[in-house]
């Protein structure tokens, strides 16, 4: 299975953001906080609340001085996630919501990577299959992650900082009906697709630049 260095990741969500291949320092800071945040919050691998068991960014604890950290596809997948929900939440929150989903969404992340891109984007078979009322969708077989808050606080979370989440298989997510609740929307299909092109195009910094 393939892995990414530090300097990969943050190039690839560059790109993916329009900013070329150089990183900015905005975007640095970003995900160092993101990452620093999910070693701060540590975790417990027995335990049963998946927000407790598992990094969002990490495969396993923090190795001794030296040791170079690479990341999977889906974890530098995750990052770009970070960084798209900093855009309304704490990186506390954020890393904590990508806790919570992971053990559905890492699985969930691979399976939509062994789909086909030219059946997923083939826009015939997409403007064929839309119907009205239907969300805009660039792939023939859409997948949402969906973070669902009250008020920017949380709904039936363990813990109070924390929204609800889920992966959505499903054309259309079931949107909130009552009062003060708000839904956070990504699809997934076309986003992952895209990424991993990004990541394909960059190349591992020499030893000692871009560790995590």
């Amino acid at each position: 299975m393939a892995s990414f260095k530090r300097n990969q990741v943050l190039e690839a969500i560059s790109m993916m953001l329009g900013e070329g291949s150089t990183p900015s320092k905005t975007l640095k800071t970003a995900v160092k906080r993101l990452l620093d945040t999910d070693r701060q919050l540590k975790r417990k691998a027995r335990s049963s609340d998946p927000e407790q068991a598992n990094y969002a960014f990490f495969s396993s604890d923090a190795p001794g001085s030296g040791v170079e950290i690479l990341f999977s596809a889906y974890e530098a997948f995750a990052m770009r996630l970070g960084v798209e929900l900093l855009h309304r939440w704490t990186q506390r929150t954020v890393v904590k919501i990508l806790r919570q989903v992971r053990p559905h969404l890492e699985p969930k992340h691979f399976e939509i990577l062994s789909w086909n891109p030219q059946e997923l984007f083939d826009w015939e078979e997409i403007l064929a299959k839309a119907k009205p009322g239907d969300l805009a969708v660039s792939s023939t077989r859409p997948v949402y992650f969906q973070v669902v808050s009250s008020m920017g606080r949380p709904l039936g979370a363990k813990t109070n900082d924390v929204p609800e989440v889920a992966v959505v298989d499903a054309k259309t997510p079931q949107f909130p009906r009552e009062p003060g609740r708000s839904i956070t929307v990504m699809e997934l299909t076309r986003l992952a697709h895209d990424f991993q092109t990004a990541l394909a195009k960059t190349m591992p910094s020499k030893r000692g630049r871009g560790n995590a």
